[in-house]
């Protein structure tokens, strides 16, 4: 299982495999021709309600990570996303696209360890 995590911003690479979106919303500044994302699974992503409590600050991020895995493990739109997500693993490397400016604190990074853990199950 290979699973890297990039911003959206960030040109793609070759070595990119499987490049998805992890986000909600479409990020700003950014084509969808020129964002060669292979796919765009935004039901994945936090809840709204969520996000915005998180506000990407880092003293609420180990709060955010226990309530969004709670997210991934219990709602009913995340979980056939997670089990897409983890086939995709199983064929290759996937890279994970986000938008935040933060790249140590954001839901990309609770996800990549999410889903390594599952894929470890």
């Amino acid at each position: 299982m290979s699973i890297e995590i990039k911003r959206i911003y960030e040109p793609a690479d070759d070595g990119d495999g499987w490049r998805v979106l992890v986000d909600r919303l479409w990020p700003r500044g950014v084509s969808k021709q020129n964002a060669q994302i292979d796919a765009w699974l935004r039901d994945i992503a936090p809840s709204s309600s969520l996000r915005s409590w998180f506000g990407h600050k880092a003293e609420n991020f180990e709060h955010f990570s226990e309530l969004y895995r709670n997210e991934l493990d219990t709602e009913p739109l995340k979980q056939p996303v997670v089990k897409q997500l983890l086939e995709m693993t199983n064929s290759g490397k996937v890279t994970l696209l986000y938008g935040s400016k933060t790249t140590l604190i954001n839901h990309a990074v609770v996800l990549k360890q999410y889903l390594e853990e599952k894929g470890n199950e």
